[in-house]
Parts: structure tokens; sequence; C-alpha cells
């Protein structure tokens, strides 16, 4: 979540030191400010809003183009390179659990145990 702030920051004063100091600045120039005010923007957004929750039954990834799974239709979960892949009839959701808090995890762990599903 981090890096989002770090990159924000780096292009932001990139467009600062180098594209404002200019006398004549092109439109494009102005695509530095862009690409920073989206890196702050993902960042707050982040902030604000858990990476993974589970509510009235439906586990879901809040990103801005965010999958979510009824936990009741979860046929199985895949353990692959540290995600969990929780696989349904017809829909599928990785859960990234490197970015997840270690007592959320433990959490989440516990949720997923109760579903009764085959595990790989």
């Amino acid at each position: 979540m981090n890096i989002n702030l770090i990159l924000g920051i780096i292009w932001l004063v990139w467009f600062f030191v180098f594209d404002f100091n200019k006398e004549e600045m092109n439109w494009t120039d102005y695509g530095w400010l862009v690409i920073s005010i989206a890196y702050l923007s993902i960042y707050f957004y982040q902030r604000q809003n858990k990476y993974l929750t589970i509510e009235n039954g439906i586990i879901k990834i809040n990103s801005p183009f965010g999958k979510k799974l009824n936990l009741t239709e979860i046929k199985r979960i895949k353990k692959f390179a540290g995600d969990y892949i929780l696989k349904t009839d017809k829909k599928e959701l990785t859960i990234n659990t490197q970015i997840i808090d270690p007592n959320s995890l433990a959490e989440l762990n516990a949720e997923l145990k109760k579903l009764n599903v085959e595990w790989n």
C-alpha cells in the first residue's frame, strides 16, 4: 500500500521540479500530474477500504474492480504461491495473503475452515 504513496509523491515532485519550471508547458507535461494523482488516489482508497471483507456471507476484495463471492457457493480452495484461490462452479477469486495482516489472516483461515470444502 505504501508503494502507491511513494510513487505518487515521486511523480508529483517530478512534475513540480522538472515540468513546472519550464517557461512554456505542453499539455502532455500534465501527464506526470495525472499519474501522481492516480497513485495517490489508489493509496487513499486502499487506506479507507481494507483489502478483503467478509460480511453477510459474502467475501469481497475491495478494489475499484474487485470481485466478490457468496461463501455458500465456494466448492474448492486452492493454495498456490502464497495465495488462496477460491473456486465456485462459475467464478474464481484469488486472495493475495502476502498483504493481509497476520491477525486478519488467522481470522480468514478460521472463516474458510468453517466452509468445510476441499483444500488443495
